[in-house]
């Protein structure tokens, strides 16, 4: 017999993925859900109990004489509260009767229906969005609670409402929506303040305004401390970087001034402050006016600068730059005023740039006042 050798055989090719069928925007049956915790068609059975209201048992009473139909079993295991007043109505056994007033009859349907599937259309959420927030809290139902904290989060909170609902947040114990609103009235208070919300809120919790008040006050002392710290923190920094530059100069050289010369401008030296102070080095070597009583201001700045150097510099008798062993014995007979001033300078400038282990300057450790 012939060896018959098995032929190799390709694998099929995979059928393609089953295309979704489009949906009609003119299919008015079909609902535009923006949340759901469920699957479609345990969402659609649920809606259409709702809808049909088959077998229901009780009868919600709401503003406008309007009445919505519900199931017991459905409702009252959604929300305690709910399950609590139908076993207070003992009038007709076969067919309870509650009210939920205050609120539109509207906001009521799309209420109840959250509570039979989870589910609510983006534009009841858009108007009712307040109502649903006081109706999740009264009747207990967090995952409502959290839906409507989640909207205004994310698209419903803008500058003319959030007055109302930062009452609500607190009213409805929804303390992270509190704080959205809180910081969004402090960031636009001055566009806030002209709202009609807060024109009401002022005649009817005037406490309340005071406390807002309060807090943009105290936001906007923050805000200027926090820019006058990051001002002075720039002009340390500066001072830091100028002493380095003084070192550089008097060292190495640079571009007009010191041993060595750069002699093309193009060529970086890598300080930002050694332009100026060869400008301030030159101006003061010819200026006429720095013995005058009174002096030249240019001249006094350099006699701060050199002065501040050999406040911080760790070696005078091997240091290059001019007069810093003449400044260290003129700190000997200063006022202890101006010395308790200077080291205060010394100590914010040290510690601003963090230059524990120069080699030409103190530690920010050494200055004390």
């Amino acid at each position: 017999m012939e060896n018959i050798s098995p032929e190799k055989v390709a694998p099929p090719t995979p059928p393609p993925p089953p295309t979704p069928h489009p949906v009609k925007s003119t299919d008015l049956s079909t609902r535009r859900r923006s949340q759901s915790f469920a699957s479609k068609a345990t969402r659609d059975s649920w809606d259409r109990m709702f809808d049909e209201a088959l077998g229901a048992d009780v009868l919600i009473h709401t503003d406008g004489d309007g009445l919505v139909y519900a199931h017991s079993n459905v409702i009252g295991m959604a929300s305690d509260v709910i399950r609590g007043m139908m076993k207070k109505d003992k009038r007709k056994p076969h067919r309870k009767s509650i009210s939920i007033l205050g609120v539109p009859h509207d906001a009521v349907r799309v209420f109840i229906r959250f509570l039979y599937s989870s589910c609510y259309e983006k534009q009841d959420m858009e108007d009712f969005a307040t109502h649903l927030l006081v109706l999740s809290h009264v009747y207990v139902v967090p995952h409502l609670k959290r839906v409507c904290e989640t909207e205004f989060e994310n698209s419903l909170l803008n500058k003319e409402n959030v007055v109302d609902v930062f009452q609500l947040a607190l009213l409805c114990d929804a303390p992270r929506l509190g704080l959205l609103c809180h910081r969004l009235i402090l960031k636009n208070f001055e566009e806030v303040s002209t709202s009609q919300g807060w024109q009401a809120m002022k005649e009817s919790h005037p406490r309340l305004q005071k406390e807002l008040l309060r807090s943009v006050t105290y936001e906007l002392n923050c805000l200027k401390q926090r820019n006058r710290k990051q001002k002075e923190i720039q002009t340390y920094t500066q001072l830091y970087d100028a002493m380095e530059a003084f070192v550089h100069i008097c060292r190495d050289g640079c571009r007009e001034i010191g041993p060595t010369k750069i002699e093309t401008r193009h060529v970086s030296c890598g300080f930002q402050a050694c332009n100026g102070l060869e400008q301030l080095l030159k101006h003061l070597a010819g200026c006429k006016l720095r013995s005058i009583p009174g002096g030249c201001s240019r001249c006094k700045r350099m006699w701060q600068l050199l002065e501040l150097h050999s406040r911080i510099c760790v070696d005078s008798e091997q240091c290059k730059v001019p007069l810093c062993s003449n400044f260290k014995e003129r700190m000997k007979t200063q006022s202890r005023k101006d010395e308790k001033r200077w080291k205060l300078l010394v100590k914010n400038v040290l510690s601003t740039k963090r230059i524990g282990g120069s080699p030409y300057f103190l530690q920010a450790i050494d200055v004390t006042l």
